[in-house]
C-alpha cells in the first residue's frame, strides 16, 4: 500500500511518507521530508526538507513548513532542519522555518499535541514544547524557547531569545520582550504580570497546596519589592517543600533576558 496522494500533488521521490499519509490537491513535498503514520496534509501545503514530521498530525491548507529561515545569514544549503512531533494540529497559513547555523545545530523543533491556529509564525531556532495552544497570528521570533501547556492569546508577539515557562498564559495582543516565569499570566504592551494562571492550573489538576505555593512564590517575585538576589534566597528556602517553586527558581537562574517583571 502507498500513501494516498492526490494526482495534482507533487511529491519528490526522495521524500519518505508512511503508507497511511494523505496528501491533498496541489501540495508540494520536497526531498528530505519524512512524514509519519496517519498524518493528513491538506491542499496547497508546502513542505521543505530536511524536515521530520511525526504521527497523527493535521496540516491545513496554505501552511509552509521547513522553508529557509528569514534570517539574513541563512543559506539554502545550510545543514539546518525542522522537527515536528506527534498529534499536532497546524492550521491555515502557519509558517515554521528551519533553524540557522547560529545555535542548536540549526534546529527548529515543535513537540507533541500542540494546537497551532491560523497564521502563527514559529521562527528559526525556536523550540516549542508540547500541549500548547497558539492562537491566531501569534508570532515567535528566532531562538524562542516555549515550554509545555502554554496558552498564547491571539496576536501575541514574542521577542527573539525569550523563554516562556510551562503553564504560562498570555493575553491577546501581548508584546513579550523578556522571559516569562512559569505558571503566570501576562498581558499588555509591553506585557506585565497579571497573577498566576489559576484557571489553567485548575484544569490540569494541580493540588490546592501546590497552587498556594506557586501563589506565594508569585507574590515574592512580583509584589514584595525585594531585590532579585533576596527573592532568590527566599525562593530557595521555599523550594525544599515545593517542586514547582524549585522549577520557578531554576527558571530564574537560567534566564538570559531577565524576567517580564
Amino acid at each position: 500500500m502507498t500513501a494516498r496522494i492526490h494526482p495534482t500533488a507533487i511529491v519528490d521521490p526522495k521524500a519518505e511518507l508512511h503508507e497511511t499519509v494523505e496528501v491533498g490537491p496541489y501540495s508540494i513535498i520536497g526531498p528530505g521530508v519524512t512524514v509519519g503514520a496517519d498524518t493528513w496534509i491538506g491542499p496547497h501545503v508546502v513542505l521543505r526538507g530536511p524536515m521530520t514530521i511525526g504521527r497523527g498530525n493535521k496540516i491545513f491548507q496554505f501552511a509552509s513548513l521547513g522553508e529557509i529561515s528569514q534570517d539574513m545569514t541563512a543559506k539554502p544549503d545550510d545543514p539546518t532542519r525542522v522537527e515536528i512531533g506527534d498529534g499536532n494540529t497546524i492550521r491555515e497559513y502557519v509558517t515554521i522555518q528551519r533553524g540557522t547555523m547560529k545555535e542548536r545545530d540549526g534546529l527548529t523543533k515543535v513537540g507533541d499535541r500542540n494546537w497551532i491556529m491560523a497564521a502563527v509564525h514559529i521562527g528559526h531556532d525556536s523550540i516549542v514544547g508540547s500541549h500548547n495552544i497558539l492562537a491566531n497570528n501569534t508570532s515567535l521570533a528566532g531562538h524562542v524557547l516555549l515550554g509545555d501547556y502554554v496558552g498564547c492569546g491571539g496576536y501575541t508577539l514574542i521577542h527573539q531569545y525569550c523563554q516562556i515557562g510551562n503553564h504560562v498564559f498570555t493575553g491577546g495582543g501581548s508584546v513579550i520582550t523578556r522571559d516569562v516565569l512559569p505558571f503566570i499570566m501576562v498581558q499588555g504592551h509591553p506585557a506585565e504580570a497579571r497573577g498566576i494562571n489559576a484557571e489553567g492550573l485548575r484544569r490540569r489538576g494541580f493540588a490546592a497546596e501546590d497552587v498556594a505555593a506557586i501563589k506565594d512564590a508569585y507574590k515574592l517575585v512580583f509584589l514584595s519589592g525585594q531585590t532579585m538576589d533576596k527573592v532568590k534566597q527566599e525562593l530557595a528556602q521555599m523550594a525544599s517543600a515545593s517542586a514547582h517553586v524549585a522549577y520557578m527558581l531554576a527558571f530564574i537562574n537560567g534566564s538570559k533576558r531577565a524576567l517580564q517583571r
